[in-house]
């Protein structure tokens, strides 16, 4: 295996890596492993992902090399053999309204060139579809007796701006010398009147219907129609018109008329349609986007439910949020005053109100200001930025009126494609695409036409469906996609795309996704590096690790105990290694680890059985949960227990806890700026002090905020250096040590320690500041020494380093051991918050938690994910601290796919049995050990799989 081609790294030593020696196989799929913070990411990313990057630029013209010397070259002697470089890390990225999984993954791209050489463009008057006829179909077409027998054959001769009497005696003279007759001239409709040489055009018709002849139904007289039809053509712009044959007034049949065109049009009533371009399918050109929402498929406006968030209360309760501010709250005497004359009860709740009484208060007239004149005055003064702000908590979208959310103009729409229009196939989820694809029997003419294209969209469609995104639609906006989500599509782009002799790195690819999907997702891996691709994978998955062709194995620890390949090679190499972590932990699988816990459970309760503890544990209840795709869920939550809601990716676990449960909590406190879920009723929430979401969103925006300053432990790092006898000599302060404050920062990079510089043609490059190199603070603060490091060398300490330095510091150790409990010891102090995964940033959101006092009451916390980015080992790490949340009494909910965490969690809520329409069931709630022994779905098979679990034998016989 050693003599084949490889990536060959040697000394790489990219942040706590130390001075590493690996390689890379080509054609294969290699996976990083190690503990949380071991120097996987510096290893795939900022080592090998990055001198590929920058050799791929270096490549570039002499304009593009110019910004070279300011890119940082990895610390690392050597690497061979290095590809150009693709990263698919696990980030949204994408904040554009625009964007949608249609058009990330470019099936909206293909749809769009099928719609344009295979769509049926329909009448806009509803005579169904239209098209174009030739000459030669046009003639087929009526010897077949499309208006009867016989017919004539009629051309509408536009009239000539000028000279108009010399064309028409042109006309005669070729032979043209009859026409229609107008209303009067005859007694029959299709009365044709001979023109007379020298007779001049008449004035009322524009154009001119100049009677081409009458012909049989028959095939003898094809050629003579056939040629008419062409000398009609010529005639008339390309249109021409068939009536039907003589008959008595009233014979409907007869009096059929058919018209022809080259160009699209209706051949019922003649209406011309324009003929479709890809352009006109895209919501982001101009030339295709609805004029009314511009493509976005929504438009903003005042938001009702948000203006009035508690429809609970009466008027005199003061219902109206934006009143509710000694700025405006005057306005409700005059209401309350109006509504009294009008005999509108008061004391009435608002929903209990009628229609009219509301839509009074909307928009009523009186002695008072209504709500949508206050919202207009508003508008007026949105020059003032707290106007904005005020507007802004009470807008939202809802559907575009013209286009109904479609996003296309009404021509786009007019096209369909086997009855479908473009949106309503957006509309669809990737496995109801997959299954139309599969019913479809397309003609030999389409496949001639678009047969590459119909493969093109089947192959893509069918990507999708191997990454385990089954239950996404098209017209799903990207930027509501999880990083896992987003990771996955560009893989499935990636794939699409045919690229070959590339370097693939993947940022842990099975985020948010479900153990069963993990097989299909490895068969994609080995897939792209069949086409001659290379994969890296920095990956915690055992599916993956055990599947990969080679795995490296980083540790033994994190932070600066980490750093050192521990392991390299096939699998077994690992599982042999007795050093290795991972291979520890993939070996052994006690048999019954969720009984043993269940029974550690019993005996922290005093109780004789788990149910019992349960039982007497106050509840969170849901009621007719019905958001998304749930379908009417009732659902209790135990509160002083760990609960894990799991199920198929798209079965709607984050629509329960985040939108029904989270949000509609948020709302009934006033909160206008979420979007609750739709539910019946939500109970159990009096006794607790607060609902807590713990997710994975950024910490915030600002490069300067760190972790230290996050868990409010900065501030007494900066008093220590304030005490110091060099800082009052100085006189420099404790605000001088600030990131925030001009007195201390370096003005150059305001305290951020880097700048960006602007690449025009390429994302911009972040390099580090050229006044501070890095170092964040001018140089008199730096002078400043505590404990013999400067406040630059204190903000590079990992957080165990710190903790040994400022071991007798007791307010700060506190603060500090709150981020090695949750498994972010390596964390250096000033590293920036943007720069964190999405677990890292959630772990860090729970470190904020775990010291508040027990004063403050019982808490619900509900955490998206938080095994995201951990190793095995670490689990245990995080296992730990949500007990201790749940010790001291509060509820701890998990949205969890992680065989390991909901293994030891005390109450199961299973949702599915699929993702999309085909989940938002309860298949399961209710205490573990139960799951385990009884329960039958995809995460319980799973499960007992992963645990080797044996059901009870009364269970377990036929």
């Amino acid at each position: 295996m050693s003599d084949h081609p490889a990536i060959r790294v040697e000394r790489a030593r990219t942040h706590n890596l130390k001075g590493i020696n690996c390689r890379v196989p080509h054609r294969a799929v290699t996976v990083v492993t190690g503990p949380s913070g071991a120097g996987k990411s510096s290893l795939a990313f900022d080592t090998i992902f990055a001198e590929g990057q920058r050799r791929f630029v270096e490549s570039m013209s002499t304009y593009a090399r110019q910004f070279l010397d300011q890119m940082e070259r990895p610390p690392v002697d050597a690497i061979d053999n290095v590809l150009p470089a693709v990263a698919l890390e696990a980030r949204n990225a994408v904040r554009n309204a625009r964007s949608t999984v249609g058009t990330i993954t470019e099936i909206h791209d293909v749809l769009r060139l099928i719609f344009t050489h295979l769509g049926e463009v329909a009448c806009p008057r509803g005579h169904g579809p239209a098209r174009g006829f030739t000459a030669e179909e046009a003639a087929l077409d009526l010897a077949a007796g499309a208006v009867g027998d016989p017919f004539l054959l009629v051309a509408r001769v536009p009239r000539p701006p000028r000279h108009a009497d010399e064309a028409l005696a042109e006309l005669i003279r070729q032979g043209f010398s009859r026409r229609l007759a107008e209303d009067g001239e005859g007694g029959r409709r299709q009365e044709v009147v001979r023109m007379e040489p020298g007779e001049r055009w008449p004035a009322s018709r524009d154009p001119l219907p100049l009677a081409l002849g009458r012909f049989p139904a028959h095939p003898e007289a094809a050629a003579r129609v056939l040629t008419t039809i062409e000398e009609g053509y010529r005639l008339a712009g390309g249109r021409i018109e068939a009536h039907g044959g003589q008959a008595e007034p009233g014979d409907a049949a007869a009096a059929a008329v058919r018209h022809y065109s080259r160009d699209l049009a209706c051949a019922v009533c003649g209406e011309g349609v324009r003929r479709p371009t890809p352009p006109l399918f895209s919501f982001n050109s101009p030339l295709g986007a609805c004029p009314a929402c511009q493509g976005f498929g929504r438009v903003i406006g005042i938001d009702r439910e948000r203006v009035i968030p508690d429809p609970r209360r009466s008027l005199v309760e003061r219902p109206i949020a934006p009143w509710n501010t000694p700025a405006y709250e005057e306005l409700y005497d005059e209401l309350l005053a109006a509504a009294r004359r009008r005999r509108i009860p008061v004391d009435q709740p608002w929903a209990d109100l009628s229609a009219a009484a509301r839509d009074w208060v909307w928009s009523g007239e009186g002695r008072f200001v209504n709500l949508d004149d206050f919202f207009a005055w508003l508008e007026q003064r949105t020059y003032k930025v707290h106007v904005r702000v005020l507007l802004a908590r009470y807008r939202s979208y809802t559907p575009c009126p013209e286009c109904a959310g479609a996003r296309l103009r009404p021509e786009a729409l007019a096209v369909r494609l086997d009855g479908e229009t473009l949106p309503a196939l957006s509309e669809r989820s990737i496995e109801q695409l997959r299954a139309w694809l599969a019913e479809r029997r397309w003609t030999p003419r389409q496949r001639e036409v678009a047969g590459h294209l119909l493969e093109e969209l089947a192959e893509r469609v069918e990507v999708l469906h191997r990454v385990g995104l089954d239950y996404l639609t098209l017209n799903r906006q990207a930027r509501t996609l999880s990083g896992g989500e987003t990771q996955r599509i560009h893989l499935a782009a990636a794939l699409g795309s045919g690229l070959t002799t590339t370097l693939y790195v993947l940022d842990e690819p099975t985020i948010g996704l479900h153990p069963q999907d993990s097989g299909r997702l490895l068969s994609l891996l080995r897939d792209l590096a069949a086409r001659g691709n290379t994969v890296l994978v920095v990956e915690h998955d055992r599916t993956l690790i055990r599947g990969a062709d080679h795995v490296i194995d980083l540790g033994p620890a994190a932070g600066e105990r980490g750093g050192f390949v521990v392991a390299e090679g096939p699998i077994e190499a690992i599982l042999a290694n007795e050093d290795s972590l991972t291979g520890r932990y993939l070996r052994q699988r006690p048999r019954t680890p969720a009984r043993q816990h269940v029974a550690r459970f019993r005996r922290e309760q005093g109780r004789d059985s788990l149910d019992a503890e349960l039982e007497a544990l106050p509840r969170v209840a849901i009621r007719g949960a019905r958001a998304h795709n749930l379908r009417g869920i009732d659902v209790e939550l135990p509160v002083g227990a760990l609960v894990a809601v799991t199920g198929v990716s798209g079965s709607g676990k984050s629509t329960l806890v985040e939108n029904v449960l989270y949000g509609t909590y948020q709302r009934a406190r006033g909160v206008v700026d979420v979007e609750p879920g739709e539910c019946d009723a939500l109970t159990g929430l009096d006794g607790l002090a607060d609902v807590t979401l713990v997710d994975q969103r950024p910490l915030g925006r600002s490069s300067r905020s760190n972790p230290i300053t996050y868990i409010k432990a900065y501030d007494e790092i900066r008093k220590l250096f304030a005490a110091s006898p060099e800082a009052r000599a100085r006189r420099i302060g404790a605000a001088h040590f600030s990131f925030n404050v001009e007195r201390g920062r370096c003005p150059a990079c305001q305290g951020t320690g880097v700048t960006e510089v602007d690449m025009q043609f390429m994302a911009p490059v972040t390099v580090a500041c050229e006044t501070c190199q890095g170092r964040r603070f001018r140089p008199e603060v730096l002078a400043v020494r505590c404990r013999g490091r400067t406040i630059a060398e204190v903000l590079e300490l990992t957080v165990e380093q710190a903790l040994g330095v400022f071991a007798d510091q007791k307010r700060l150790c506190r603060r500090l051991r709150l981020l090695a409990d949750v498994g972010l010891g390596y964390l250096r102090l000033g590293q920036s918050t943007s720069t964190l995964s999405g677990g890292e940033a959630q772990r860090l959101k729970l470190a904020s938690f775990l010291d508040r006092p027990v004063s403050e009451g019982r808490r619900l916390f509900l955490f998206d994910e938080p095994t995201t980015g951990l190793h095995l080992a670490d689990i245990d790490v995080l296992y730990h601290t949500l007990r201790r949340l749940v010790q001291r009494g509060d509820g701890v909910v998990v949205v969890e796919h992680s065989p390991d965490l909901i293994a030891r969690c005390d109450w199961i809520v299973d949702l599915g049995p699929g993702g999309g329409v085909h989940g938002g069931r309860v298949l399961y709630c209710g205490p573990l050990e139960p799951f385990l022994d009884r329960a039958t779905s995809p995460t319980a098979d799973e499960l007992r799989r992963h645990l080797a679990w044996a059901p009870p034998l009364a269970l377990a016989a036929p």
